[in-house]
């Protein structure tokens, strides 16, 4: 089994274009993914933008992501950077995985709002994994989810050893700064 990290990057879709058809809130501007082999070693990269058909890169996306509008006017757009990344995915033999399950839901939104059919999204979506939930279960957030896939998993030594370690109290305030100090 081999294991792709995928991460997107959205933009804001103003919301007029809901009269247009379009009714999410957002748009994808950026897929990324690393494909890992069963020993988790980075086997191959994936990276391109995407032309936004409704929304647009606003001052605050460009900060957060480093993506400005020249960087997507001449990218491909939704469905074909979505086919692109199909076609490097070794569909048959790959787990994508994300951390929380906004990308998945934004394909989803995406591919349905655009019109768009490829019978292998059906197989990725199915076995898409959210790592948020299994990191937090494996943290003890009582809100996290059972890992389906393999309950018996552990967290490597530095996580078992941040968990088990008592922490220091790191908050002061303005009278700590002057304890053992004599004013007279």
């Amino acid at each position: 089994m081999k294991y792709a990290v995928v991460d997107l990057e959205f933009c804001k879709v103003p919301k007029g274009y809901k009269k247009f058809g379009y009714k999410w809130c957002q748009e994808t501007i950026q897929i990324g993914a690393v494909l890992f082999d069963e020993d988790y070693e980075i086997i191959d990269e994936f990276n391109t933008y995407i032309r936004p058909e409704y929304g647009h890169i606003d001052w605050f996306i460009e900060n957060m992501t480093g993506i400005r509008q020249a960087d997507v006017m001449s990218a491909p757009s939704f469905e074909e950077a979505l086919m692109m990344f199909l076609d490097w995915l070794p569909y048959d033999d790959v787990r994508c995985v994300s951390w929380s399950d906004s990308d998945p839901k934004q394909i989803v939104h995406e591919v349905m709002a655009k019109g768009i059919e490829d019978e292998r999204l059906e197989i990725i979506l199915a076995s898409w994994m959210d790592c948020q939930k299994t990191f937090g279960r494996k943290m003890g957030r009582k809100d996290a989810y059972k890992l389906e896939q393999n309950p018996d998993y552990e967290l490597n030594e530095f996580y078992k050893t941040a968990r088990e370690e008592d922490t220091e109290h790191l908050s002061f305030c303005m009278g700590d700064l002057f304890a053992g100090l004599a004013l007279a």
